[in-house]
């Protein structure tokens, strides 16, 4: 049995104040191309469907497009919600839409009941996990307590709350068991587009372990994540990644969408199916990167070129940083004249490295108001003082303070 996995999708999202619409209708555009090429028998979602809970009419318009388009090639449709998502505004309307073969998943109540597929092999049950967070486990936990159960489950964190989570899936014997799950499996690699709470959502990847494959979420670079089963690492977990590249830490990603091939069960004493993932690219329609170097240089006729012949267009998602040891005026303005999608502007010369290192406590006492004034020069321009500016502050500072001793000494007479 086929599947093609996707996540992350992020509708509505906004990159450095720039709408991605268009860029996101353009790439889901690919993912159907995808889609009508691989014939796979469902397309798995697996959350951030959406970037905010509260996704805009457009954004709404735009996954409502793209879930008609699947249904409409025939493959079943697998929805889950992620940590961006709303799961009440996922799951609304699910009932209606499976006689489509789409199927979102409702909010976690902690009942479960697998949507089953055929093939030569036999069935394959497909189970869907919304993003759960420990107090949504334990809310649930909590009334089923009250219903007769002597103590109440202890879920002390995340992968404790995904771990019972799973422990209400009843696998029937004989059957491939294939999982959506939107979470944060310890060790995998982080972007900076993602939300992170300093380690508190980690998952072990242990809770993961018996299922024929994991189609998970949340992560926006591409890898497999290894489970395990009696004991042994088994690598039946994926983040897609996202179809699209949302930050700079993004730009040397391969974006792309994974097919997964699930045979039938051939190692019986784990009870796992043969599989095989694959993936199929996705070219975007601006690409993201990074040009540096110094402002006359990346806006000459011989970069473009250059740029150019590398198949890098102009009108990518630019992040320039400057080496200029001198502020340029109007830089962003101008900078948008050849990098239209400018995202943003920064500076790495003398002054910036400077400013970013931790300055060294200095006894202030010990020093002459000249050398303190050299001092703080150097610090703001990154570099020192010239002779004939030595020589105006020196002649400054002397008027100064002889200004000042006369005051005193006009003081004391008085």
């Amino acid at each position: 049995m086929k599947f093609l996995h996707l996540a992350d999708l992020h509708i509505g999202k906004r990159v450095c104040e720039h709408n991605m619409l268009e860029d996101q209708e353009y790439i889901l555009g690919k993912v159907l191309e995808v889609v009508e090429a691989e014939k796979p028998e469902a397309v798995l979602i697996a959350g951030d469907v959406y970037d905010k809970s509260v996704p805009s009419a457009e954004a709404v318009s735009v996954l409502d497009d793209f879930l008609v388009s699947l249904s409409a090639t025939g493959a079943k449709v697998f929805v889950i919600s992620g940590n961006h998502d709303s799961a009440e505004r996922i799951a609304f309307g699910g009932r209606l839409m499976q006689s489509k073969g789409v199927f979102m998943s409702p909010v976690y109540d902690g009942n479960f009941s697998p949507v089953t597929l055929h093939d030569e092999f036999g069935e394959v049950d497909v189970w869907m996990l919304p993003f759960v967070r420990p107090a949504d486990v334990r809310a649930v936990e909590n009334i089923e307590a009250k219903d007769g159960a002597e103590n109440a489950t202890v879920i002390a964190d995340f992968t404790d709350a995904v771990r019972v989570a799973i422990s209400k899936m009843k696998f029937t014997a004989g059957r491939r068991n294939v999982l959506l799950s939107h979470q944060f499996v310890t060790g995998a690699e982080r972007s900076d587009s993602e939300e992170n709470i300093g380690g508190l959502d980690n998952v072990d990847a242990s809770v993961f372990a018996g299922f024929d494959y994991v189609a998970l979420g949340h992560i926006h670079k591409p890898q497999d994540i290894s489970t395990s089963c009696n004991g042994g690492p088994v690598a039946r977990a994926r983040y897609c990644g996202t179809p699209l590249k949302y930050s700079l830490s993004e730009a040397v990603h391969e974006k792309s969408v994974t097919v997964v091939e699930l045979a039938g069960i051939t190692d019986i004493a784990q009870n796992l199916a043969q599989l095989n993932v694959r993936t199929v690219p996705l070219v975007p329609l601006h690409d993201v990167r990074k040009v540096r170097g110094m402002f006359a240089d990346i806006v000459s006729p011989k970069f473009i070129a250059e740029q150019e012949a590398a198949g890098k267009k102009l009108d990518d998602y630019v992040y320039v940083e400057l080496t200029d040891e001198i502020d340029i005026p109007d830089a962003v303005m101008k900078l948008r004249g050849t990098y239209k999608n400018l995202m943003t502007l920064t500076y790495d010369n003398t002054r910036t490295r400077m400013q970013s290192t931790k300055m060294e406590a200095v006894n202030v006492k010990e020093k002459s108001p000249m050398e303190l004034f050299e001092d703080f020069y150097k610090e703001q321009n990154g570099i020192e003082m010239s002779s004939e500016q030595r020589e105006f502050m020196d002649l400054l500072v002397h008027k100064i303070w002889e200004a000042d001793n006369s005051e005193i000494r006009e003081e004391v007479a008085g």
